[in-house]
């Protein structure tokens, strides 16, 4: 901090000094008034002001450069300039203290309901991008996909793969992130780290893809987008180099993004760039406009968020499924983790992020208290290494310390009368095992948002975690996550209900694929996320990809794709959103196919053992 003198300073006379803090009072009060201090919305409101302390401080940042990609099926053939060697960095864990003990959770399933695998009809199930994941030869893959108009593109630490998502065969790939910022120049094209995430914007039919990279000291400080400019994924890319070094010298990391009609919204982890201290939780927000015409671009954030910050868990941006836009104007809403040590006491916090028009305008972030979730137990809580598998000394990371991804949107109304809901997950630790609990809230676009339902996954005494949730056109939601024990390798599983079904149950369970392997010496280290898309072609068949082990090993995973849909849901396909691109012709080059997969055969429920009586 900067000091100033007070030896000549007028403010050492006490009568100016008084005069003086009345007249700053009073233009305070004269800004609050006028609409002129960023706050003044909060302030001007005394319903929040028990809630709204932390007051946002506004920074733009312009991207560092920009341009327009050749068509990616063109460049795979082209040599990429050489890269150091790096592996991508660790994920470090909030340093929130976690309250330890049992805490009694009121809307725990310990038992399956009926079991609806009759009501799940199979799709495609094939393996996705294996290690080294191109050029990473790192673990873990965190693992991520999203299903568009044609295609399905995975991406993992650090490559991608582009499938046609009829087939499942290889459309282009695996090839490695940096590649599509070759000839871009800068740390995009040569120091891409990995975290990576994939969207496909359903309003402009484009595809988002991104990870983050460093300027040369290993510290994650710079966020690499590209938007395709169409919806063909192998085509060409507007891309992004966007440094937040002006947002702080900070290690800006678990970067999870989600589309919106105004922006592309982000938030991240920061820490302290050298001791790796937690800092807090900070949201931004990218000009969606901009960046879909190919033109330069900002990112504008309000800084880290709580007071104080670092005592702020991790929020997630909402991302936006099926063709049913929100209300006009409706801001981008973040939940936070709903953890009882934190800020938030517990619950489930919401912020509403608004850009302004023009992008920049006049935003916003504003913070609700949010409902009250019902209570749980933290997993693992005072170390990484806590799920276990069979053939392994080495337990896995829970990763029990934040919202997973996505927070998936949906408005089941019109944007005049809308019905929207917001689903999430995390994992809790229920009857000495992880298990997936998941949430759907509404009412979060005004000020007083509600729990729909909520529920605690623990049927038997198998380990389940890392989810990732969304719902379809129908209502029927559908989540998928990590299955493991002692006595079974690492497994994917998904796990549903219809919408008619009892609130807060999930009435099945399927083994999409069985992993004959388990992970050692990899410092524990699992995904840190995965990912549950629904087709905005077909809003009813849900597309999930995951990771797994084909062998006992360490750093050497595998990954999975597959698709499902409920027989309840829509017989037509919904309508496509307005698209402002068309697609190019299906590409004539098919660089290193797959073999076609075969749809997998309706699945027979495992055998689960009953669990033991509870207290």
């Amino acid at each position: 901090m900067k000091k100033k003198s007070t030896s000549q300073s007028a403010f050492f006379n006490l009568r100016v000094l008084i005069a003086s803090v009345l007249c700053l009072f009073g233009v305070f009060v004269a800004l609050i008034g006028f609409g002129l201090y960023p706050g003044a919305p909060l302030l001007a409101q005394p319903s929040q002001q028990q809630t709204q302390q932390w007051q946002p401080h506004w920074v733009v940042v312009h991207s560092s450069h920009n341009d327009v990609s050749a068509p990616l099926r063109e460049m795979a053939t082209w040599p990429l300039p050489p890269a150091r060697e790096h592996e991508a960095p660790e994920n470090p864990k909030t340093g929130i203290v976690r309250a330890s003990g049992s805490r009694p959770d009121t809307v725990v399933q310990n038992r399956l309901m009926n079991n609806l695998l009759g009501n799940i009809i199979p799709g495609l199930n094939f393996d996705g991008i294996p290690f080294p994941g191109v050029d990473c030869n790192c673990a873990p893959p965190d693992t991520d996909g999203y299903v568009g108009l044609t295609q399905y593109v995975q991406i993992v630490n650090v490559g991608y793969q582009v499938f046609d998502k009829a087939t499942g065969n290889s459309v282009l790939g695996p090839l490695s992130i940096r590649s599509i910022w070759q000839g871009f120049g800068g740390n995009c094209e040569t120091g891409g780290d990995g975290d990576p995430v994939v969207l496909y914007d359903k309003m402009a039919n484009r595809w988002v893809i991104s990870q983050f990279a460093d300027s040369g000291t290993g510290v994650p400080n710079r966020e690499c987008i590209a938007v395709s400019t169409t919806s063909d994924a192998t085509g060409s890319y507007n891309r992004y180099d966007f440094d937040l070094r002006p947002f702080g010298t900070n290690f800006y990391d678990y970067p999870k993004l989600g589309s919106w009609p105004d922006a592309y919204y982000m938030a991240d982890n920061v820490f302290n760039s050298a001791t790796f201290a937690y800092l807090g939780t900070e949201p931004f927000a990218f000009d969606r406009t901009s960046m879909l015409a190919g033109l330069a671009a900002t990112v504008i954030s309000p800084g880290l968020v709580g007071s104080p910050a670092s005592s702020e868990d991790p929020v997630m941006p909402s991302d936006l499924d099926g063709s049913i836009m929100p209300p006009a104007g409706a801001p981008n809403v973040f939940v936070e983790f709903p953890d009882t040590t934190g800020n938030n006491a517990g619950h489930y916090r919401y912020w509403q992020y608004s850009v302004g028009v023009p992008f920049g305008t006049g935003p916003t972030f504003t913070q609700f208290a949010g409902p009250t979730a019902a209570p749980f137990t933290f997993l693992c809580p005072t170390t990484r290494a806590c799920v276990p598998q069979l053939g392994s000394s080495s337990n896995l990371d829970g990763i029990g310390d934040r919202l997973m991804f996505r927070l998936a949107y949906r408005n089941f109304g019109t944007p005049a009368a809308p019905n929207e809901s917001w689903v999430g997950n995390f994992s809790v630790n229920s009857g000495g095992v992880a298990a997936p609990r998941w949430f759907e809230l509404k009412n979060l676009g005004g000020p007083s948002g509600t729990i729909n339902q909520e529920g605690t996954y623990q049927p038997d005494s198998t380990w389940r975690w890392m989810g990732s949730v969304a719902m379809d056109q129908s209502g029927n939601l559908a989540i998928g996550f990590s299955a493991s024990s002692a006595s079974i390798n690492p497994q994917i599983h998904y796990a549903f209900r219809l919408a008619t079904d009892p609130p807060g149950t999930l009435t099945g369970e399927n083994d999409a694929f069985d992993g004959t392997g388990s992970q050692s010496d990899t410092f524990s280290r699992w995904g840190d996320y995965s990912a549950m898309t629904v087709d905005p072609v077909y809003d009813c068949t849900f597309w999930y990809t995951q990771e797994y082990y084909e062998t006992n090993s360490s750093f050497n995973w595998r990954t999975r794709i597959g698709n499902f849909k409920f027989d309840t849901c829509g017989a037509q396909a919904s309508p496509t959103p307005t698209a402002t691109a068309t697609a190019t012709a299906t590409p004539t080059a098919t660089p290193t196919p797959t073999a076609t997969p075969t749809p997998r055969p309706v699945p027979t429920p495992r055998p689960r053992p009953t669990p033991p009586p509870r207290p």
